[in-house]
């Protein structure tokens, strides 16, 4: 188990990333929130290393992954568990929403079984002190599956939950807008035998047709109702946008086209993207960039989505683009500050006096970012 007594130290020789910018000098902690920050406040020579608060992940479908490792092996979930806090934490994340499917299309339909007994293991090592990282619940909850509003019953009431998204991931619509190539992709992977696969997915478009409004707008109200964050997932068009809007949302999560960000920033939804489509220069699925997004100033927070690393690369790699202008205390605000109030969490996600000491020491040559250290709260958890 982890100490979870608030730390106190003192660094100096630092470059710290705040609101206002980069200030060189030190950083003092006390009972486990920052006292002081300045260039008279001594401590441990850091050699001029970079600080920024602890990233605050609100999309991670990793914790699955670690799961069910390959198709049909599930592993056991204290130690999938175990391993994904140290690839988080790894990382420079200090607060992370576990993204847990409620619900499934086609693709691992053993989401449903798995998805309370893995909260039950999740919430015991959270009291139990087993994290290194602030591990947080987001449902994504598949509103093509009729099985999804039992689910939400079942699980939302509890205290680890604090996101909700809506998503649909029948092709032809919002992700997948080239259903032959969604096809082509579930009979590579073996999710469906290409004799059955045309039959399989008119089935799937039928329960869809049927299903998905209903279960929609179901989740939309429980999770208004509990008071919870409601996020629209992968908005394509203006309909889509305005259709969130109406039900409550106040996040686009992963927006496919630049006019649905557009319209989302317009409406006053936050615009979340993910990390990894801006490293790798593109979509995995032929939907827009989020550099194009960027560029068009409709970002407001970056989400890991797929490779838990990737806002810290992505924060760094934004102040080295020098086309978009973006400099390293506005990238890390789209990755810690942003993402915290999104979620409601006013004590953490910036380096500042009172606020949490979630702090991450990042070595940065210029070319390359590497984590050298990570507390949480005042603990050194890496």
């Amino acid at each position: 188990m982890f100490d979870r007594t608030p730390g106190g130290f003192q660094l100096s020789n630092a470059r710290i990333v705040t609101h206002d910018g980069i200030v060189e000098g030190g950083i003092a902690i006390e009972d486990g929130r920052i006292a002081e920050i300045g260039p008279s406040v001594a401590g441990e020579d850091v050699g001029g290393d970079v600080l920024i608060p602890g990233i605050v992940d609100i999309h991670t479908d990793h914790v699955e992954k670690h799961v069910i490792p390959r198709k049909s092996v599930q592993w056991n979930f204290d130690q999938a568990l175990a391993a994904h806090d140290a690839v988080v934490i790894a990382g420079g994340t200090t607060t992370v929403f576990d993204s847990l499917c409620v619900g499934a299309t086609m693709k691992n339909p053993e989401r449903r079984e798995i998805l309370a007994p893995l909260i039950d293991a999740l919430e015991t090592r959270v009291r139990d002190g087993a994290f290194r990282a602030d591990h947080l619940l987001h449902l994504r909850c598949e509103v093509s599956d009729p099985t999804t509003p039992a689910l939400v019953d079942a699980v939302m009431g509890r205290g680890i939950v604090r996101l909700i998204s809506v998503m649909d991931h029948t092709p032809g619509d919002r992700q997948s807008l080239d259903v032959s190539s969604w096809r082509r992709r579930m009979v590579e992977t073996g999710e469906v035998a290409d004799a059955n696969a045309d039959a399989a997915l008119e089935a799937l478009f039928e329960r869809s047709r049927a299903t998905s409004p209903v279960v929609r707008a179901y989740v939309a109200e429980a999770a208004n109702a509990q008071g919870l964050t409601l996020m629209s997932h992968d908005d394509r068009s203006l309909d889509h946008v305005a259709m969130a809007k109406a039900e409550g949302t106040t996040v686009s999560e992963f927006p496919v086209t630049l006019e649905a960000a557009r319209a989302a920033k317009e409406a006053g939804l936050t615009v979340v993207v993910g990390a990894p489509n801006y490293l790798r220069g593109g979509s995995q699925s032929g939907n827009v960039a989020v550099r194009e997004l960027l560029a068009a100033g409709v970002v407001d927070a970056l989400a890991s989505d797929y490779v838990p690393s990737s806002p810290l690369y992505a924060a760094f790699a934004l102040a080295r683009d020098s086309e978009l202008g973006i400099d390293l205390p506005a990238a890390v605000h789209m990755v810690a500050t942003a993402p915290a109030v999104l979620a409601g969490l006013d004590d953490r996600g910036a380096l500042e006096a009172g606020r949490r000491a979630d702090i991450v020491r990042v070595q940065d040559d210029g070319a390359r970012a590497r984590v050298v250290s990570v507390w949480r709260e005042g603990q050194r958890v890496y």
